[in-house]
């Protein structure tokens, strides 16, 4: 026995080592292999290479943690063991087949399943039993024992999965040229976030693998690879001219003709009448039989194996006239039903343009049969099946048919394999050659005039049942083609890796190297004599992590392929969703999220927020919806709070495009005339948020920008509207100006994140000068314009004013005093500021003094707050207390901020003295035109000892 030094621990009982050795000097060793079964079946190349088999061999994926330290390996079951035998060259050659069973060769396990019944449906639980009962009859089974381990199964039904070797088709994408190139465009693509380049996306670079770009599946893009049956050589068809060029020929040439002008072309004006039945009197006219007998004379050289005609009166007078001028003597002669013009049903014997009128299109007319009579599609069905029997049937003959404008029609469009679409514009749309001539058209395609004869190249191409090209299987694999041996030629059985599809996708989209708009099927994919034009590189690209070795490399990979090099030039790289808890989401599992129903609660732009908010792009997100609803309450309540706000005082007028406030005007009054300094301040802010935005957008950077957009919102929310809103109220344009100016360039700078809000806003806000969408307004610029004073002043010192406040509430809250009580003083250590910033702590703080114990430049280290109420100050607190009572009964009453009202109030004397001293205050702030003081049977409010009854009367 051979056994690890490191693993005697797993031998029971006494035993005697007998030899040592190193690891390396038993490379090379020859064992005897419990089964000969690969030495006894295998045959052809494979069987040279048993020089090497039964040896021993280093592997590193081999340890002493377990097992002996020696294992065997079973080349073509196992990605390691597949590895090491090519590297080493041991042979390959399968002992099992694809159904799972044992080949023949294989002795007692001949036929039978490898997997035991109870490990996969269908198992033979003798199997495992017997390789033991085997194995210790033969003497060498030294001990078993139930070991278990992970084994593969299919992620989707968890049926157990056998490794296997199968044979494959592969791009070389390791050559050392390649992988230099790969490398080297990766380096000048942006990505986001930037590790990925380096980090997974270079990683997989550097390890790359040879490209297995084939796979054994029925649908797909077949392999556009044939291998000759007699010479063994493989032929890549690279267009659909190609395999024109390749496809096996009947030698048949086709001369197709139309008949001579008849009875039924010249009635009821340009177009004609409607003639489709056998037994229809439509004779040739005079100028007709003189057309065919014109055809005639250009045929009288031309030898015809079989002529095929139509049935009908006009197209046997036309062979008639041709039978005098040719020599028809061995000819087979056919009367083809399937050559009859269209049947138009009940319109046989109206007029065409009745007919026509009969449609709302030309692919309706194609598709849709008229009453009791064909579609055009009928048409070309019956022309297909008649050109393909012929083909079949026929051999290096020429054949002249004899038929009418539908079906000659259907014949050039068949031999194109144009589907509906492209049978309609190859002829521009019209149905008569006269119409085309009227309307002047020139088209790939013209219809056929009287008596007029044609060749008709006809090559067989793989089409579905309605003979339009289809080059997939099963259509791809009937068609024959022939080597330049002679031999036939046999496309390989596997189609293409969709990836690859979806790699050449921007060279597919616009058919390259080819033509986009190819004019004929005959040409139909010869090259271009000038290079080409495609949208390549693209600019951007944004998919999940996993594209790192889909879509992302197959891009890429295809690029340098074909000589374009990078396929993109700036890429965001997403994490995966996961669960709450950061586990995969799965429906095994039960922890999947129903996006319909999230996007119905929440809509799909706080869903697209919270993306790109929650973390950066490309770390994974755990889906929690308490921070989406969060989020939606951030930003979409907030917002939309402060539309509402502006919507309820909105003046149109001050809307107009030259009426809109100019940052640069509103600064320089600042400077001046003194402007608010809230504008000046959330005009910075906006510049500001355009700023930061518009430098990440531009480094395809998302989180930054959404994160600052937030702070933005909760700022014009929170500060900015909270201390103007009496502004507003009162109607100063200026503020309203600001906030209608800041409200539409939000709009466009939430465009590319959340479009549906973005234009929802923009639409509610736009005048009749702007762009109907905000998607198609500029984006904002970078800065309005240069702050002459300083944008930073402004923010600092507001950033400083907000911390007060901030510490001010604090030292309220601690000492229990609410805001609306007012306070005598604050005492700062802080930068000084300007009486406007001054008056706005004030007012937050509910202060009526600032008191600077320092003054520093920057910052704020403490403020401490006089608690001290005195009477006066109480008497105001209380005012203060009613009137938010006399608010919150308004609003209960549901009336507008614009209704005037009266109140009756009952009270006593100290009660009804607090009213009198601010009465004027009290009517301006609450609205109110008269205050009686009476009895009623009103609301009562109570502060502190003071109780009022009141009545409120719109």
């Amino acid at each position: 026995m051979v056994l690890a030094k490191e693993r005697l621990s797993i031998i029971d009982g006494p035993y005697e080592i007998i030899a040592e050795h190193k690891g390396r000097d038993m490379v090379g060793m020859q064992y005897e292999p419990l089964y000969p079964y690969l030495s006894n079946t295998i045959s052809g190349n494979e069987k040279s290479k048993l020089d090497k088999a039964y040896k021993v061999y280093v592997a590193d994926f081999v340890t002493t943690s377990d097992g002996t330290g020696i294992v065997h390996t079973a080349v073509m079951y196992g990605q390691d063991d597949f590895e090491l035998g090519t590297k080493i060259g041991l042979p390959k050659h399968h002992l099992v087949g694809l159904d799972g069973k044992f080949l023949s060769g294989t002795g007692i396990f001949e036929g039978r399943f490898v997997k035991p019944a109870r490990e996969l449906a269908g198992g033979d639980d003798d199997v495992a039993v017997d390789v033991i009962k085997d194995l210790a009859h033969r003497g060498l089974l030294f001990k078993k024992e139930k070991y278990e381990h992970s084994y593969p199964h299919c992620w989707r039904c968890k049926t157990a999965l056998i490794y296997y070797a199968r044979d494959s088709w592969y791009i070389r994408m390791s050559d050392p040229k390649i992988k230099k190139q790969l490398i080297e465009e990766n380096k000048n693509i942006n990505w986001e976030p930037a590790h990925t380049r380096e980090g997974r996306f270079g990683e997989w670079l550097k390890e790359i693998k040879d490209w297995a770009i084939s796979r054994e599946r029925y649908w797909g893009t077949p392999l556009p690879v044939w291998i000759c049956e007699d010479c063994k050589e493989t032929d890549v068809v690279g267009s659909i001219a190609e395999l024109k060029d390749k496809t096996k020929k009947s030698g048949n040439k086709y001369f197709v003709m139309r008949h001579g002008e008849a009875e039924s072309n010249v009635k009821a004006g340009m177009h004609g009448v409607v003639s489709s039945r056998e037994e229809n009197p439509d004779h040739l006219t005079k100028k007709g039989k003189e057309q065919v007998e014109e055809s005639a004379e250009k045929l009288k050289n031309e030898k015809f194996d079989i002529v095929l005609v139509s049935p009908l009166v006009r197209t046997r007078e036309t062979f008639d006239i041709l039978k005098e001028s040719l020599d028809l003597k061995n000819t087979e002669i056919i009367f083809e039903k399937r050559l009859a013009e269209l049947n138009a049903g009940d319109f046989d014997g109206k007029s065409w343009d009745e007919y026509h009128k009969m449609f709302d299109s030309e692919r309706q007319r194609f598709l849709e049969p008229i009453d009791h009579g064909e579609s055009v599609m009928d048409v070309k069905k019956r022309i297909g099946d008649l050109f393909y029997e012929l083909e079949e049937k026929y051999k290096n003959k020429n054949i002249l048919i004899i038929s009418h404008g539908s079906p000659l029609w259907m014949m050039f469009a068949i031999l194109s394999g144009y589907d509906v679409d492209e049978s309609i514009k190859m002829t521009g749309g019209l149905f008569r050659h006269s119409e085309m001539l009227e309307k002047k058209v020139n088209s790939e395609f013209k219809h056929f005039t009287n008596a007029e004869m044609r060749n008709l190249d006809f090559v067989s191409i793989p089409h579905n049942e309605n003979y339009e090209l289809d080059l997939h299987r099963p259509y791809i694999d009937n068609i024959p083609l022939v080597c330049e041996c002679s031999g036939n030629l046999v496309r390989t059985r596997e189609v293409m890796d969709v990836w690859f599809d979806s790699g050449a996708m921007p060279f597919a989209q616009d058919h390259y190297p080819f033509d986009p708009e190819p004019k004929s099927m005959t040409w139909y994919g010869a090259e271009n004599k000038k290079e080409q034009k495609i949208l390549y590189p693209a600019d951007f690209i944004c998919e999940a992590i996993d594209q790192t070795r889909g879509w992302f490399y197959t891009l890429h990979a295809v690029g340098v392929l074909m000589g374009r090099g990078k396929a993109y030039k700036n890429v965001i790289c997403l994490g995966h969703l996961l669960d709450e808890k950061g586990k995969k989401m799965s429906k095994s599992l039960g922890n999947i999220v129903d996006p319909w129903i999230m996007m119905d609660k929440y809509g799909v732009d706080t869903l697209r927020l919270w993306m790109y908010s929650v973390n950066q792009p490309g770390e994974s997100k755990n889906f929690d919806e308490k921070t989406v609803a969060l989020l939606h309450q951030q930003v979409f309540g907030l917002l939309y709070n402060v539309l509402a706000f502006y919507e309820l005082y909105r003046d149109r007028d001050l809307e107009k495009e030259n009426l809109t406030p100019s940052p640069l005007s509103l600064i320089r009054r600042g400077v001046g005339e003194r402007s608010n300094v809230l504008d000046l301040w959330i005009f910075a802010r906006l510049d500001e948020l355009i700023k930061l935005t518009t430098e990440n957008l531009d480094n395809y950077k998302l989180l930054e920008g959404v994160r600052s957009m937030r702070e933005f919102i909760g700022d014009l929310s929170t500060w900015y509207l909270r201390r103007s809103r009496e502004r507003i109220k009162e109607g100063e344009v200026e503020a309203k100006q600001t906030l209608y100016f800041v409200l539409k360039s939000l709009a466009k700078i939430m465009a590319p994140f959340a479009p549906l809000s973005a234009e929802d806003i923009w639409l509610k806000l736009r005048n009749i000068t702007e762009e109907e969408s905000v998607h198609l307004e500029r984006w904002p610029e970078k800065k309005f314009s240069p702050f002459s004073f300083g944008k930073q002043k402004v923010l600092d010192r507001m950033e400083t004013v907000r911390d007060i406040v901030t510490f001010g509430l604090e030292a309220r809250q601690k000492a229990g005093i609410k805001v609306r009580q007012p306070l005598n003083k604050l005492e700062i250590i802080a930068e000084k500021l300007p009486d406007e910033y001054i008056d706005i702590i004030k007012d937050e703080l509910n202060i009526k003094n600032i008191v600077y114990l320092v003054k520093i430049k920057l910052g704020i280290t403490k403020v401490t707050l006089d608690t001290e109420i005195t009477p006066e100050l109480k008497q105001e607190g209380d005012y203060r207390e009613l009137v938010r009572a006399l608010q919150d009964m308004r609003k209960k009453m549901g009336l507008t901020p614009s209704d005037v009202i009266s109140i009756s109030v009952e009270t006593n004397e100290k009660g009804k003295t607090l009213i009198q001293k601010f009465e004027t205050d009290m009517k301006k702030t609450v609205l109110v035109s008269e205050i009686k003081f009476e009895n009623n049977d009103g609301n009562e409010v109570k502060i502190d000892e003071l109780v009022f009854k009141v009545k409120i009367d719109k």
